[in-house]
């Protein structure tokens, strides 16, 4: 989940393409048309959980029609939909990073619906969440699914190193991720930590365990700090002792998938949900393997938190200002954003947005890391607080990093140019 110009390319590539759309085509009558990823429709009407959308069509006696994109396509069609006097869209599922203060002006705030009609237990949905869709004081969208980062490890590698479980502080992780930098005993080379490139979202991933932050939600750029510069040295140290791949770089995270699968890398910094794909007999080399735990925090910070404030993104819920149907949208998301609701969608494969549904026995059972996953959670935060020039601050940030990593700067100094060049962009 990440923003990039290949989503807007993408976007404007299909912009008058129509939607898939599940069911039937657009007609009259009582019916919502929700925009969104094919993966949010699947979780909603799933086997595990059940279709978790029946509790809202049939309190409402309406039907629910899905039009589904990629991800770059959707938000350029329902951009530019909400643009337009009327829209054929009720509901859209945005992904945190387009959800800028500049869109905001296309959708509904949501505060009077929650006074006169508030959802169930607000408070039970993870603060991080929903602080990330609040502008200037004002709710504009309802969180519905996240993937929260977390750390994987290859319990057999570990073994063959001598190292009984997972490191408690970064500063242990380092240690084992060259420690496990080795030819295996089946002659297949390993590294200790597969990292997906140096891009924003996986070098701020790494660098929570420092608690640091390229951006800060009140817009201060804070990427030449102490902590983030920390955190970029220690890549660089795994870089030059080996134990990060060569061609970093150029690393994509279908890249570290496989590294994980084939046991060729000892540890892996991702989703929390990739436990499932790690451990997929049918797919991975690695099955039984993959251990799925949170992110260790740097030994200075223990006394702060118990686990490391981790990258978190997520899809939510929002009301185009020009739908046809909000009093209906906004019992949609109601009912989609209620504890039922969101146990079942977590039991379809859905990340759950709610605190208590970790609570539930069937997730416990289903999802080994769950526990760690709702530690996480509690203080997690996005990477990146989104503004109108987020796409070309990512560029600006790769740059730099991959400057600092490949010796071309040292980090301090890549660090500070990023500021500069990060602070003319906001100005």
């Amino acid at each position: 989940m990440r923003l990039t110009k290949r989503h807007f390319l993408a976007g404007a590539a299909a912009a008058c393409a129509m939607p898939y759309v599940a069911g039937r085509a657009f007609a009259q009558g009582k019916q919502l048309n929700v925009f969104a990823h094919r993966v949010l429709q699947n979780v909603s009407n799933g086997t595990a959980g059940g279709d978790v959308t029946a509790g809202f069509t049939e309190a409402n006696g309406a039907s629910i029609n899905w039009a589904t994109f990629e991800t770059g396509p959707l938000h350029d069609r329902v951009f530019r939909e909400a643009s337009l006097d009327q829209s054929t869209v009720d509901v859209a599922f945005l992904l945190n990073t387009y959800a800028t203060p500049r869109v905001t002006a296309l959708f509904e705030p949501l505060d009077a619906y929650m006074k006169s009609a508030p959802l169930e237990n607000f408070d039970d949905i993870f603060p991080g969440l929903v602080k990330a869709v609040t502008f200037d004081g004002r709710l504009f969208a309802v969180p519905f699914r996240h993937a929260s980062t977390g750390l994987h490890y290859n319990q057999e590698i570990f073994a063959e190193c001598g190292i009984s479980g997972p490191p408690k502080t970064i500063e242990e992780f380092i240690d084992i991720a060259k420690r496990c930098t080795k030819k295996r005993p089946n002659g297949t080379p390993a590294v200790g930590f597969i990292l997906p490139g140096v891009a924003y979202p996986e070098v701020i991933a790494f660098a929570r365990a420092w608690d640091a932050d390229f951006i800060t939600p009140d817009m201060k750029v804070v990427a030449n700090s102490e902590p983030m510069v920390k955190a970029l040295t220690a890549i660089r140290q795994l870089y030059e002792a080996g134990a990060v791949p060569r061609n970093l770089a150029g690393m994509k995270a279908e890249d570290a998938n496989t590294w994980m699968q084939t046991g060729r890398a000892a540890m892996a910094m991702s989703s929390m949900s990739r436990h499932g794909l790690y451990n997929d007999p049918k797919k991975s080399q690695a099955a039984g393997k993959i251990k799925t735990t949170f992110f260790p925090i740097a030994e200075a910070l223990r006394g702060k938190y118990d686990v490391a404030p981790a990258k978190v993104e997520f899809w939510s819920m929002a009301i185009p200002k020009n739908a046809q149907n909000k009093d209906l949208a906004w019992k949609f998301i109601k009912w989609m954003s209620s504890p039922q609701a969101t146990l079942g969608a977590a039991l379809n494969g859905n990340g759950p947005v709610r605190n208590s549904t970790y609570d539930d026995p069937r997730i416990i059972e289903a999802l080994p890391y769950a526990q760690d996953e709702r530690r996480v959670l509690a203080v997690s935060r996005v990477p990146l607080p989104a503004f109108n020039e987020a796409a070309r601050a990512a560029d600006f940030f790769k740059e730099e990093a991959e400057a600092a990593v490949l010796g071309m700067k040292t980090p301090q100094q890549a660090m500070d140019d990023l500021t500069v060049r990060v602070q003319a962009l906001l100005k």
